[in-house]
């Protein structure tokens, strides 16, 4: 049984990271740490936008050391903790890696939806798919950068799941699973697909 770990998540912007993590903490009765949460009110305490205060810190590198330091400490501290973050698979190192991802068009119309949130606020569909496109970007060269690591790499993942039409509760469901599975049962990382936007990417001879 694995259900003393802790359990991090990343994945695609809008890809259902809060509202997952959310339930997840309720389920197992552990506190949830959000930096996202924290990283949007840095970004309210600078009067920026996320897209502004992610270009910030590509110049100030002060903003990815205090995070980064702040969830080094909190990992090393042991508690039992369910963590929203893009990095924190790098460093909860025992934690069960999960990685979300979905449609871009879902993410974006779920960010569009977000109302009152002046950190992530967008006039259309256009803008929001580039800002979360550039953010995404950024986050990934600073962390390629910073710790030579990518976090769009799934082997990065115990388990990666779409949830561009999944119900967040069988979400949760599969991460529950994964806990209660012991580790090096199954090869990492395990995912969980929408067949709907599985592709063929090639043929082969015996396809004819």
């Amino acid at each position: 049984m694995m259900r003393g770990r802790t359990v991090v998540l990343n994945g695609d912007l809008g890809g259902g990271k809060t509202t997952v993590s959310v339930m997840l903490a309720d389920r197992l009765g552990v506190r949830r740490v959000s930096i996202g949460d924290l990283y949007r009110r840095m970004a309210a305490e600078h009067g920026m936008t996320a897209l502004q205060f992610n270009v910030h810190a590509e110049l100030d590198d002060k903003v990815d050391h205090y995070i980064d330091q702040l969830q080094h400490d909190i990992a090393a501290g042991g508690e039992r903790l369910v963590v929203d973050s893009r990095l924190a698979w790098y460093f909860f190192t025992d934690a069960l890696k999960v990685h979300l991802v979905t449609e871009p068009i879902v993410a974006v119309r779920r960010v569009l939806g977000r109302v009152g949130d002046p950190v992530e606020n967008y006039r259309d569909l256009d803008e929001a798919a580039r800002q979360l496109g550039l953010r995404s970007d950024s986050e990934r060269q600073r962390f390629l950068s910073r710790y030579g690591v990518d976090k769009t790499w799934l082997r990065n993942y115990d388990l990666v799941g779409d949830t561009t039409r999944a119900a967040p509760e069988d979400v949760v469901e599969r991460i529950v699973e994964s806990l209660e599975t012991p580790a090096g049962t199954v090869p990492a990382p395990v995912c969980y697909l929408d067949p709907r936007r599985v592709r063929r990417t090639a043929t082969t001879d015996e396809d004819g």
